[in-house]
């Protein structure tokens, strides 16, 4: 409980930091300092992100916040963004977000879900959202906070929950949903340093699980339904040099039960870095480990890798 609340504490004072610290000057900036989600694209420039996640976990917690051992479960997200700047002030961007996943359930190995097999059980791969969206800065004197809203539409079949009814089985959630991002940070200590901080609003829509049909529907990617998810997130970067940074960040996300009768809460804790390798590509590699939960929370990791194309 004290490490707990130690988690928390430190984290509330990243959130701080990022309203107290003073903005430098930040010319010349790289790709890698002046964009990060906050900051919007030019007219006809274009913003292009491959990022790729493995999330993997053998630990939740049970109904309360107790660690228990499952069979390995593990969840391959490719995440793909592209964005391009349509106003003459850089102040609204549009664009799409597609996502393709692989998942290896019930004690599966890890590297499993790059087998990119769907047999509608214990190995589920596919293409699932689409989700336009739109960037707004709405402030003009503020160019460092914006927000990004999107439709996230599952464009997956929907199946039973399993050929085996005592296999989870599970590709992405099966909700239409609307989520707002907003995010903001400072770049402080002569371009040294960057505090970055997001919150999240998602609303998940569709049937409670409990009226889904399992001969028909899939019950297990209806938890999340008549929900909201709000993650809070804050990033502290330092930048060795003008084209690269190494960070750590937390995040504190809530699962809200707006219907469904199902809520749950973690913590998690990771650091990562980025690279510039030149004027319009960038590397960024991270690790994350959820620390904490409640209520069938997942206490695993999660492995990123991503690149991202700025022209």
């Amino acid at each position: 409980m004290k490490f707990t609340k130690n988690i928390i504490t430190a984290f509330c004072l990243l959130l701080t930091v990022s309203f107290a610290v003073a903005q430098d000057d930040d010319s010349d900036l790289s790709n890698v300092q002046e964009f990060t989600p906050s900051k919007l694209l030019k007219k006809g420039q274009w913003d292009i992100k491959f990022f790729n996640s493995i999330y993997t976990q053998t630990e939740q917690t049970d109904s309360g916040s107790k660690s228990v051992t499952i069979d390995r479960q593990t969840f391959f997200t490719n995440t793909t963004e592209i964005f391009t700047g349509i106003s003459k002030n850089s102040r609204v961007n549009i664009g799409a977000v597609f996502q393709v996943r692989s998942n290896a359930l019930n004690g599966q190995g890890a590297l499993d879900v790059f087998s990119f097999e769907d047999n509608g059980n214990d190995r589920r791969s596919g293409l699932t959202t689409i989700a336009p969206a739109i960037r707004i800065q709405p402030f003009r004197s503020l160019s460092t906070f914006s927000f990004t809203s999107a439709l996230i539409i599952p464009v997956f079949e929907d199946t039973p929950d399993s050929v085996d009814d005592n296999v989870f089985s599970f590709l992405d959630q099966r909700s239409l949903a609307w989520e707002t991002k907003f995010f903001y940070d400072r770049t402080f200590g002569g371009n040294k340093w960057q505090i970055f901080t997001e919150i999240d609003f998602k609303f998940n829509f569709g049937e409670k699980s409990s009226e889904a049909d399992p001969s028909q529907e899939n019950v297990s990617e209806r938890f999340a339904n008549n929900s909201l998810f709000l993650p809070v997130s804050a990033f502290l970067s330092y930048f060795p040099s003008s084209k690269s940074t190494v960070f750590i960040n937390a995040q504190q996300s809530f699962l809200i039960d707006l219907g469904n009768d199902f809520a749950q809460n973690g913590t998690q804790l990771g650091f990562g870095g980025k690279y510039q390798l030149t004027k319009v590509l960038n590397v960024e590699a991270s690790f994350g480990k959820f620390v904490r939960g409640d209520n069938f929370q997942g206490l695993g990791q999660t492995f990123s890798l991503g690149l991202r194309a700025l022209f």
